[in-house]
């Protein structure tokens, strides 16, 4: 009998043990799985902040390209106009002088 009561506490022990070692390992995957859940949803708040900062870098370039777009058609308009100038001037010079100032320079 002493044997049968020592089985007993044995198996007793043993499903005891067997049943808490499952109950752990159940809520630590629970617990895994809410600790990825929580990271996954930083990593996609994170994701969506550099999205959206993407997205007002590229509306800026959009307006940067505009802008060197005007400023490029302004320069060629002052340099046409600063051709128009000199021709006028050389006719000024021809008039007044008889003789241009690129004649003259030489």
């Amino acid at each position: 009998m002493t044997i049968e009561v020592a089985l007993v506490i044995s198996v007793v022990s043993v499903v005891f043990g067997v049943y808490q070692g499952v109950s752990n390992i159940k809520r630590n995957e629970k617990a895994d799985a809410k600790n990825d859940a929580s990271q996954l949803t930083t990593v996609i708040v994170k994701l969506e902040s550099i999205g959206t900062g993407i997205a007002r870098i590229e509306t800026e370039m959009s307006n940067i390209k505009e802008d060197v777009k005007e400023d490029h058609e302004r320069l060629v308009r002052v340099e046409e106009s600063t051709k128009q100038a000199h021709k006028r001037l050389n006719e000024l010079d021809k008039r007044i002088l008889g003789t241009t100032f690129e004649e003259v320079s030489k």
